[in-house]
């Protein structure tokens, strides 16, 4: 790779050299010239194909984890569900079982999704 740059420079060079290219003396161009519109270009399709909506995505999430209330019914990243009984701000403590009032404390962070909202049941 570098063998044909170096031999790309030379060439331009002589013909830029007096008497070497007969007429007006030609620039020499870059090999690295056109590269960095690819990079670019490249830089950008996936700034917009994967890091944008990961952020939209989490923007989504962490909006949904504020939203939190008593009496909603979630479901954590480990799939139990349960009905959200108390609030922290780091912590949730989820309700899994009617018959034996059985609840469990998770992080926040480990509600994956709100199946249902408190407001929704009561209507």
């Amino acid at each position: 790779m570098w063998q044909i740059i170096v031999a790309q420079a030379q060439d331009g060079a002589q013909q830029a050299a007096p008497g070497g290219g007969g007429g007006a003396p030609a620039q020499p161009q870059s090999p690295f010239g056109s590269m960095w519109i690819l990079i670019i270009a490249f830089v950008f399709i996936m700034y917009f194909l994967t890091i944008r909506p990961n952020q939209k995505r989490e923007k989504e999430r962490k909006q949904m984890l504020a939203a939190l209330a008593k009496g909603d019914r979630v479901v954590t990243s480990g799939g139990i569900c349960g009905t959200v009984v108390g609030l922290s701000e780091k912590s949730v403590v989820l309700r899994v079982d009617d018959d034996s009032n059985l609840k469990i404390e998770f992080l926040r962070g480990a509600i994956a999704q709100i199946t249902s909202r408190a407001e929704q049941e009561k209507r």
